[in-house]
């Protein structure tokens, strides 16, 4: 069995459950010692009481399986237990190679009857989270660069989704928030190339209890692998992880059931240009009203369209 990640670090949060067990499994299967993060919250929307039950189960399921794990049941959006929880990795492996930000929640809602705390919350738990572990991270990558004097080896892999990309009508927070974890990846993997470290960020979809509503309609197969099992995304992570994907930086991509889809950056459509100083109101409507009436309906998702996604 091929192990690319032996002796290499991992964090993954958000890894008690679903995509993130799937994927701690993965990296643990691939030769990592795995540092599997979970708050534990049963609900889905982040309510009930912290657990460390999840967390030390899927720890415990990859020591048994013959590898190397720890549970940490910190709060990742929370910026001092994102600390503890990368210099955890630090203090008991001796160093991080690998980062898998996982950790979120849904309160869903149409954006009229949304609440403050209902939009906070879902903000604060992906795009923070993300940012918070992705901070101390960098910090010990660039940290480790300067003392060295050269590139380290570092990966981050975010999560996003496909509500970002096609927009989601009941999940104006969690859209919001996926497509800021896009826009904070390609920073990141900017920032920190000349590190040696790579920033990219997966769209995924799987069967999982945050997306139970959405696949509620759609049984799993009687027999074989459910094509919406997380089993299908967390390969992807792994080989992000990988020492082969060392020239993968600020890569978009869409992950379900055996397909993996590159996502290019957007492209302009079209272009006018003003025939005068600038533009006037009636110039715009000459211009861009039959353009836009032209095009057909709904072809504003034509990304999602093509990579044969669904919207939401």
């Amino acid at each position: 069995m091929s192990t690319p990640l032996k002796g290499r670090t991992a964090i993954v949060t958000g890894a008690g459950r679903g995509l993130g067990r799937a994927e701690a499994l993965e990296l643990a299967r691939l030769g990592a010692q795995v540092v599997v993060n979970d708050f534990g919250q049963p609900g889905r929307d982040g309510s009930g009481e912290a657990d460390t039950t999840p967390a030390e189960r899927v720890a415990q399921e990859i020591r048994e399986a013959g590898g190397t794990a720890t549970a940490h049941t910190g709060d990742v959006a929370d910026h001092q237990q994102a600390g503890e929880l990368v210099r955890s990795a630090i203090d008991t492996f001796g160093g991080l190679d690998i980062l898998v930000n996982n950790a979120g929640i849904l309160r869903d809602r149409m954006i009229f009857s949304m609440s403050e705390d209902e939009w906070d919350s879902v903000i604060h738990v992906h795009l923070k989270g993300h940012y918070n572990t992705t901070h101390f991270a960098a910090r010990h990558w660039r940290g480790r660069a300067k003392e060295t004097g050269g590139p380290v080896y570092g990966r981050i892999v975010n999560t996003s989704s496909e509500a970002f990309l096609a927009g989601s009508a009941g999940q104006p927070n969690y859209a919001a928030a996926k497509g800021g974890i896009v826009g904070l990846t390609t920073s990141t993997a900017l920032a920190l190339a000349k590190y040696g470290v790579t920033a990219n960020v997966i769209c995924p979809r799987a069967r999982t209890r945050m997306t139970e509503d959405v696949f509620a309609g759609f049984a799993p197969p009687a027999d074989g692998l459910d094509p919406l099992a997380p089993e299908h995304v967390a390969p992807l992570v792994g080989y992000l992880a990988g020492p082969s994907a060392s020239h993968v930086n600020g890569q978009l991509l869409v992950v379900h059931g055996g397909m993996v889809a590159v996502v290019e950056r957007p492209r302009v459509r079209a272009r006018f240009d003003t025939r005068k100083d600038a533009f006037t109101y009636d110039e715009l409507d000459a211009l861009l009203t039959p353009h836009y009436r032209e095009r057909p309906q709904g072809e504003t998702f034509a990304a999602a369209e093509v990579l044969g996604l669904k919207h939401g």
